[in-house]
C-alpha cells in the first residue's frame, strides 16, 4: 500500500520539471503540418550571403480547438478566471453552428478518517461507527456540452451529466438561451445589446463568484483544487436572469422558480426566488486585475429548496465521516455542511479576486440565514475562504493554498458548530485541455454533539486527480 501511494508521487513529481518547457499551442484550423522555426526572417540581400545551416524545424505539439460560437467560456485553460459569459463575442457571426464538447475527470483518493462519538447502536448496529476506507479510484464523471449558434449574439446551451457520483445514469445538468443580441434589425435594440444579456431557461443561478471556480462532476479544470468549499452554493434553476455590464461594471436580477425541479403543487408553499448581484472588474495595469462583486439570494417559502444542496454529482471525498451503511450514491456528499434550509433563506455573499501575474487571490465571504420546514426559529450559518495560487512556466504550472470554515447552527444541534478545512497542493497543464492535480487536504469538526457520527471527526490525506475538458 505504502509503495502504491509513494509511487503515484513519484510519477506526478518526475513529470512536473518538463512542464517548465514552453508548449506551442495552435488553433485546429491551423495544418498539423505546419513547422515553427525561431530564425530571422531574411531580407532580399541574404541572396549573397553565406548559407547557413538550417535549424530544425519546430513540429506543432499542442493543437487547442476553435472557439466557434459568440459570448463562450472556453472548456479548456482558457477559461481560467472566467467569471460571467464574456460580453465580447469573441468570434465573428457567420451563421448557424453547432458544436459539442466533453469534460472527463477521476480521481485517486488516499484518505484517512476518525472520530470520537458515543456509540449509537440501532437495530444492533452502531451508527456511529465509520465505515472502513483506503486508498484507491473513484469512478470517473463525465459531462457532455452542446451549443448551438442560432443567431448573432444568440446561443442555447445543453448540459448533461453522462455519470456522476450521486447520478450514475445520464442526467441533464441544465439548458438555456443566453441572449447578447438582437435578432431584429433595430438601431435602438443593437444600442441596448451592446450593454445587456438576457439569460433564460433552468441554469446555474449565478450567486457569488465561487460556483464559477469549482469542481463541476467532470468539468474540474477551473478548480485549483480537488474538493469544492465545505459548504457548495450551487444549484440549478428555472428563471430569468437581466444583466448590464460597460467598463468593467456589472449589475445582474434574476428571478427564479425556487427550486431545482419545476413544480405546480402545494402554491401556498412555494413562492419564487430574487437574486441580484453587483460587481467591478478592471485592470489598472497590464500585470494587475481586480474584481469585487457582492451577490444576494432570496426565497421566503420552498418546499425544498437546494441552494447548498444542489450538487447533483456529490463531492470529491468519498465515504469520509460516513457510517459502515455508506454508499457511494446515497451519501454522494459526504465531508459538505449542507445549511438545509429548505423553505426559506437570505444569503449574501462578497467575492474578492485579485491577480497580479502569476500571483492570484480569491476570497468567500458569506452569512446565511434560513429554516427547514419543521424549524420555528431561522438559524444563521457563515462561511469565509481564501485561496492563494502563483502561477509560473507559462502559466503551465501553479501551487497554492486554500484556508475554509464553516461556522454556526444546524438543525438539532444546540450549540454552534465549527468546521474547517485546509488544502494545499498544486498542478501541471500538461496541454490546455489536460490538467493534473494533486492535493493534500484536512479538515476538522469542532462541538459537535458527542451522539453526532461527526463528533470529534476528522479526515486527511491526499488526492491526484486529472481532467480533460474541451
Amino acid at each position: 500500500m505504502l509503495s502504491t501511494r509513494l509511487a503515484l508521487l513519484a510519477i506526478l513529481a518526475g513529470g512536473l520539471p518538463a512542464a517548465g518547457q514552453t508548449v506551442r499551442v495552435a488553433t485546429a484550423r491551423q495544418s498539423a503540418d505546419t513547422a515553427v522555426t525561431d530564425s530571422a526572417a531574411v531580407d532580399s540581400t541574404a541572396k549573397t550571403a553565406k548559407p547557413k545551416a538550417d535549424k530544425p524545424a519546430r513540429l506543432l505539439r499542442v493543437g487547442a480547438p476553435d472557439i466557434e460560437i459568440q459570448h463562450l467560456r472556453p472548456a479548456d485553460q482558457r477559461g481560467l478566471n472566467v467569471f460571467e459569459s464574456p460580453k465580447e463575442e469573441g468570434v465573428p457571426f457567420t451563421g448557424f453552428k453547432l458544436n459539442w464538447g466533453g469534460a472527463f475527470t477521476q480521481q485517486f483518493q488516499n484518505l484517512t478518517h476518525t472520530n470520537t462519538a458515543t456509540p449509537k447502536v440501532v437495530n444492533g448496529t452502531d451508527a456511529n461507527k465509520l465505515i472502513p476506507i483506503g486508498s484507491g479510484f473513484n469512478n470517473a464523471d463525465a459531462n457532455l456540452y452542446l451549443n448551438v449558434q442560432l443567431a448573432r449574439g444568440i446561443r442555447v446551451a445543453l448540459e448533461s451529466y453522462l455519470s456522476a457520483r450521486h447520478h450514475q445514469e445520464s442526467w441533464v445538468k441544465d439548458g438555456y438561451f443566453l441572449i447578447d443580441g438582437s435578432p431584429i434589425e433595430s438601431p435602438l435594440l443593437d444600442r441596448i445589446m451592446q450593454y445587456a444579456t438576457l439569460k433564460v431557461g433552468h441554469f446555474e443561478v449565478n450567486y457569488g463568484d465561487a460556483h464559477f471556480r469549482r469542481s463541476d462532476n467532470g468539468q474540474t479544470i477551473y478548480n485549483p483544487f480537488v474538493g469544492n468549499y465545505i459548504m457548495d452554493d450551487f444549484t440549478t434553476e428555472i428563471g430569468a436572469e437581466a444583466y448590464l455590464r460597460h467598463s468593467g461594471y456589472l449589475a445582474m436580477v434574476g428571478v427564479t422558480g425556487g427550486e431545482v425541479h419545476g413544480q405546480v403543487t402545494a402554491p401556498g408553499k412555494r413562492g419564487p426566488s430574487y437574486l441580484a448581484k453587483l460587481g467591478v472588474d478592471k485592470k489598472p495595469t497590464e500585470a494587475l486585475r481586480i474584481r469585487l462583486t457582492g451577490s444576494m439570494y432570496k426565497t421566503d417559502r420552498s418546499v425544498n429548496n437546494t441552494l447548498t444542496s444542489g450538487d447533483r454529482a456529490g463531492s470529491r471525498y468519498y465515504d469520509v465521516l460516513e457510517n459502515t451503511a455508506s454508499t457511494e450514491t446515497a451519501q454522494a456528499w459526504s465531508g459538505a455542511i449542507q445549511s438545509k434550509m429548505g423553505n426559506m433563506v437570505t444569503a449574501f455573499v462578497v467575492n474578492p479576486f485579485v491577480k497580479y501575474k502569476g500571483a492570484e487571490f480569491f476570497g468567500n465571504v458569506e452569512t446565511m440565514t434560513g429554516a427547514g420546514a419543521s424549524e420555528l426559529q431561522r438559524r444563521t450559518l457563515r462561511q469565509y475562504a481564501g485561496d492563494a495560487l502563483y502561477r509560473f512556466a507559462n502559466d503551465q504550472l501553479y501551487v497554492g493554498g486554500r484556508y475554509n470554515v464553516v461556522a454556526g447552527e444546524l438543525p438539532g444541534i444546540a450549540n454552534d458548530i465549527t468546521v474547517t478545512r485546509t488544502q494545499f497542493g498544486g498542478g501541471w497543464y500538461v496541454t490546455p485541455n489536460v490538467l493534473s492535480k494533486l492535493e493534500f487536504v484536512t479538515q476538522k469538526y469542532n462541538d459537535f454533539p458527542l451522539t453526532d457520527i461527526r463528533s470529534g471527526g476528522q479526515f486527511k490525506g491526499f488526492m491526484v486527480e486529472g481532467v480533460v475538458a474541451f
